[in-house]
């Protein structure tokens, strides 16, 4: 199954998510051709990334990102579950270690906390 435009498929996000993100990439496993992304929106199981290419659901893309206010460097597989033709793909990590997911909790929570105070 390929994007749609219908927003109806798009599944009710699991948890909150953080735009914070630094020296983002993408690469489709499989291709060679650079992808042009705006920074996306994280949670600790994938993210939903704005970019005008077109993935079938299940592709599978390589990402690489440093989160901005801790600066721990992520990499990680993750699998396209959904996509919005001409504006982006929801991607689900594949295989995240552990300490990934809590340095993103962290980051998620730092972002929080600094919308809260201000």
């Amino acid at each position: 199954m390929n994007c749609t435009s219908k927003k109806s498929t798009v599944i009710a996000r699991q948890d909150i998510r953080c735009p914070q993100l630094t020296e983002f990439s993408m690469l489709y496993e499989g291709h060679t051709e650079d992808i042009s992304v705006r920074p996306p929106d994280l949670s600790p199981h994938g993210m939903f990334v704005n970019t005008h290419s077109v993935y079938p659901q299940g592709a599978i893309l390589k990402l690489r990102f440093r989160l901005a206010r801790t600066g721990v460097l992520i990499q990680t597989r993750s699998e396209v579950r959904y996509c919005l033709s001409g504006v982006g793909v929801g991607v689900e990590f594949i295989d995240l270690p552990a300490d990934s997911v809590e340095a993103i909790q962290k980051e998620i929570s730092l972002q929080s906390s600094s919308e809260a105070s201000s």
